[in-house]
């Protein structure tokens, strides 16, 4: 069995965490599927899904470590098209989708592990996310 459902939201731009552990639960149960996986996935080269603790400190932390992994305006040659670079490496470093089991009708995830859509683009989006599960 195959259940799939997109969630929309809009973000703010650059490095914008949105929490969306809830929906993604939501989706799950909305399935009916009991065991399996649940594949949550951004289509956009500059959007991605990350599994990190909703807490205040921690999620400043993240974002002045992708600032400095991977700066803005480091002299990129993609920069001469749209001056956003950065946000499609960063994009690419944290990947477009994390999967998760699903076991007896519920996802699977550590207690302090939520699910965040992060927006890397330097402006204000509408996005998209597929959540598809898949089992019985």
């Amino acid at each position: 069995m195959i259940y799939s459902k997109e969630l929309r939201f809009s973000t703010r731009g650059e490095i914008d965490l949105v929490d969306i552990t809830a929906e993604v639960e939501r989706v799950v149960e909305e399935s009916g599927i009991q065991n399996g996986i649940a594949l949550v996935f951004v289509p956009g080269a500059t959007g991605a899904i990350v599994t990190i603790e909703h807490e205040s400190g921690l999620l400043e932390d993240f974002k002045r470590a992708l600032m400095e992994l991977i700066p803005k305006g480091a002299g990129y040659l993609h920069d001469r098209i749209d001056d956003n670079a950065h946000s499609h490496l960063r994009a690419t470093l944290l990947g477009a989708s994390e999967c998760f089991p699903v076991i007896d009708g519920r996802l699977v995830r550590g207690t302090w592990q939520q699910i965040f859509f992060v927006e890397l683009d330097v402006r204000p989006r509408h996005r998209r996310v597929i959540v598809q599960v898949v089992g019985e």
